[in-house]
């Protein structure tokens, strides 16, 4: 593969005008094919073949209602009146008839006459359908006119609130605060190079990425169904491994250029590099996406499989579009003789330039500075005790001949970590673990307009809802019972009738309703807790044991569903997959570093830490969206149960991005190890090489997901938080902290792998050690010369 990609590289370089042509071609094509061909992204959070599922489809069936957007009207009349007295009573009826002559409306129902008024008789609830299909937008212009028909009921005292589908307020995949966050990766891309240009190389693949990917999701929109969060996700995990993924080989690049090597070699050598590098750890994130499919949850197979395709699209780019673009620019991104880059240690390491770094570290050690600082906020009292058990921050002398004034900081904090290794560890575990332990509260639930902004109508309609009928008004269930015979169905909805009234936890049960056929009956339950609690979960549980003996024994079908309850199942589902899919993603884990590293004690060291920074992250979500800690800082509408699909995402991303930072870091250990077989010194030599890009990779991807908590959006702001927060702990406390204390413990056994375990495991060649470096400029190739690659960015 490093063969491949050094002849892409070369290719890439040498014919730069042609590549670029290509791939302007190719995306060009990419993008009007799909937003052509656009589709709606759909709103589903259902599961096929789910017993909630199976009985809402015989309901429709029974029970037809059109497939429109509909909304609803709140009414609350002023205190101390009911909706019902004779001038309001009037009012709201002139209001109705105005609102079903609105173009676009095809019925409105009367509030009064539907029994939908609350037992004070305040408020009054009026359902309204549009002639839109659903999952679609209601013209702006008739959500307008619908609230204009409003105005006599609001002249005579009552206050209108508008909510419902029709009103949700809809949140688009990217705006302003994602443009923040492309703003903070630029500034970081800007510090880490110390040049513009190459800065907005980076960027410029990421975006391309997105935007390709955003079009061929449309495109497929028109196929199958793409749930509505599926774009946010995929441009959030785009951007973010776009950038890093560029950011891995422009830097070797630079530093090679730094070392004298000819631009088109150099174009060519890190592509087949950290180009490999590359390649693995995108395929580790591609194939930890795309194993969400396995839980069997649409909505979670389409957000992982357009994930997915987001980040083999930024692979693809990395490797086929920024050879072109570096061609382009050739030896401008050579940093100047005078500045800090050229004089400061060059990213690729020894083997690169043929000896080690003795810069201070520049720009380096400001940018490491923050995220350091940014731990100590967080772990103030912790931070205190690590900076008397680690002096190697303060010592004047650092490992080897060089003195830890002129040492990079990534180096130093490495130093000092290696003289308190066992101190280290213990207090680093002990800290994780307690940031972990709030996730033993986790609660999942489906997300539904409880979770919106309390700015929004909808959101306003749905307290209202809840304050004036009770908290499971907005969640009500519904017992369907099906027979061949409609004395024996009716017969069987009495008894269920009867039943109920014996139920704990049901506020209100309405009278049955029997289908057109007499072949069904439906029954509506009121449940006194609200649609998201664990309760109203336990009342389904209850009430499905309660109507499994009355099935039995009348032949009939009795079952429980509704909306509410299909969420419940689909939470169920999911909470459910989460223990198998960790356990396949620990198992692949381990596989795959063993496969890479040849080593038995970095896959079990790496895996644990990856488990730790996923629990820290549950621990802080936890924090945030079910505590409220920060919660009004961080935009968040309501806390509760978070997005039941929250985990499983955060788990199979996290996963991926935390093997990124371990083949970064611990591959340039590994090189060095190697070469010198000094535990020890191979420690630091990783650290020095790795660390700016592992730094930068983890800032960048850390202000990407930030910018995206800011979305409003319930279902993408715990998963943004949870990413944010679980990088920058497994980035700057597992990988750059725990990581080389476990190391110095294990020694030399860190590197211990048994022979026939050697030889039954393949050879996967992650840096590009093998391949065949010939000369790539134009003059053609010479004799090839095999040369270790380094494993330093």
């Amino acid at each position: 593969m490093a063969t491949l990609l050094y002849r892409l590289g070369a290719f890439g370089a040498r014919r730069w005008r042609t590549m670029l042509v290509g791939w302007l071609v190719a995306l060009c094509a990419v993008i009007g094919l799909g937003f052509s061909l656009a589709g709606s992204f759909q709103d589903s959070g259902s599961i096929p073949g789910s017993p909630a599922q199976m009985a809402l489809t015989k309901m429709d069936r029974h029970f037809p209602s059109p497939q429109v957007e509909s909304a609803q009207i709140v009414f609350q009349s002023p205190s101390g009146q009911k909706a019902t007295d004779p001038a309001l009573r009037k009012a709201l009826a002139s209001t109705l008839a105005a609102t079903g002559d609105v173009r676009g409306v095809t019925e409105v129902s009367d509030p009064i006459e539907g029994g939908t008024v609350s037992r004070d008789g305040r408020t009054a609830v009026a359902e309204v359908s549009f002639t839109t299909k659903k999952d679609e937008d209601v013209p702006v212009g008739t959500l307008d006119a619908v609230k204009k028909a409003g105005i006599q009921a609001e002249q005579a005292g009552f206050k209108a609130v508008y909510g419902g589908d029709a009103y949700a307020p809809s949140t688009s995949p990217f705006g302003p605060p994602e443009m923040v966050g492309l703003g903070v990766a630029l500034v970081i891309l800007v510090i880490t190079f110390g040049s513009l240009l190459a800065a907005g190389l980076p960027l410029l693949t990421a975006i391309l990425g997105v935007i390709a990917t955003m079009a061929a999701m449309t495109g497929a929109a028109t196929v199958v169904g793409v749930t509505e969060s599926a774009p946010t996700l995929a441009i959030m995990l785009g951007l973010a491994v776009g950038i890093d993924y560029a950011l891995f080989i422009v830097s070797r690049h630079r530093a090679q250029l730094t070392a004298g090597m000819p631009v088109v070699q150099s174009i060519a050598k890190a592509n087949a590099t950290a180009g490999s590098a590359v390649v693995f750890a995108g395929a580790t994130v591609v194939i930890a996406l795309a194993g969400l499919s396995v839980a069997g949850v649409p909505m979670l197979t389409s957000m992982g499989l357009a994930s997915a395709g987001a980040v083999a699209v930024a692979v693809v780019l990395a490797l086929g579009l920024l050879p072109a673009l570096l061609g382009m620019v050739g030896s401008k991104l050579t940093p100047k003789p005078k500045s800090r880059r050229k004089r400061g240690a060059p990213m690729g390491g020894q083997n690169v330039v043929g000896e080690r770094s003795h810069g201070r570290g520049g720009r380096f050690a400001g940018l490491l500075r923050l995220p350091l600082r940014l731990l100590g906020f967080v772990f103030a009292p912790l931070g205190r005790i690590v900076r008397k058990v680690i002096p190697g921050m303060r010592s004047r002398r650092g490992h080897g001949a060089v003195s830890a004034g002129q040492a990079p900081m990534g180096e130093r904090w490495v130093a000092g970590v290696l003289r308190r290794p066992v101190m280290t560890l213990v207090i680093g575990t002990v800290a994780l673990i307690a940031l972990a332990l709030p996730a033993l509260q986790l609660k999942l639930a489906v997300t539904d307009e409880g979770n919106s902004p309390t700015t929004t109508s909808s959101r306003h309609a749905y307290d209202m809802v809840s304050d004036a009928f009770g908290p499971g008004a907005n969640g009500p269930l519904v017992i369907l019972v099906e027979g061949d015979e409609a004395a024996t169905v009716k017969s069987t909805a009495t008894t269920v009738e009867k039943e109920l009234q014996d139920v704990n936890g049901i506020a209100d049960i309405s009278g049955i309703d029997i289908a057109e056929d007499r072949t069904a009956a439906r029954i509506q339950i009121i449940p006194d807790t609200g649609p998201r609690t664990q309760e109203t979960s336990k009342l389904v549980s209850n009430l499905r044991t309660e109507m499994k003996p009355l099935a039995e024994s009348s032949g009939n079908y009795v079952a429980v569903t509704g909306l509410t309850a299909v969420s419940i199942d689909v939470s169920d589902k999911l909470s459910g997959a989460l223990v198998p899919f960790a356990i396949v993603v620990v198992g692949l884990s381990i596989l795959l570093l063993m496969i890479a590293f040849r080593s038995v004690a970095i896959p079990i060291k790496a895996t644990v830490g990856f488990l730790l920074s996923v629990g820290t992250a549950f621990g802080a979500t936890v924090a945030v969206f079910q505590w409220g800690w920060l919660a009004g800082l961080l935009g968040v509408a309501s806390t509760g149960p978070v997005a039941s699909f929250m985990p499983i995402i955060v788990m199979a991303v996290l996963f991926g991005l935390a093997m990124d930072y371990e083949v970064f870091l611990v591959s340039a250990m590994r090189e060095d190890y190697v070469h010198h077989r000094n535990a020890h010194a191979a420690i630091l030599t990783g650290a020095r090489n790795a660390a700016r890009v592992v730094t930068s990779a983890a800032l960048i991807m850390i202000s990407v997901f930030i910018s995206f908590l800011f979305s409003h959006d319930a279902d993408i702001m715990p998963i943004a938080f949870a990413l944010a927060f679980g990088v920058m702990v497994d980035a700057f406390l597992v990988r750059m902290t725990l990581v080389p204390a476990v190391l110095a413990l294990l020694g030399d056994r860190a590197w211990w792998l048994p022979r026939r375990l050697d030889r039954l495991l393949p050879h996967l060649d992650v840096e590009g050690e093998n391949v065949e470096v010939t000369d790539a400029s134009d003059e053609g190739p010479q004799a090839p010369v095999k040369t270790p690659a380094a494993v330093g960015l």
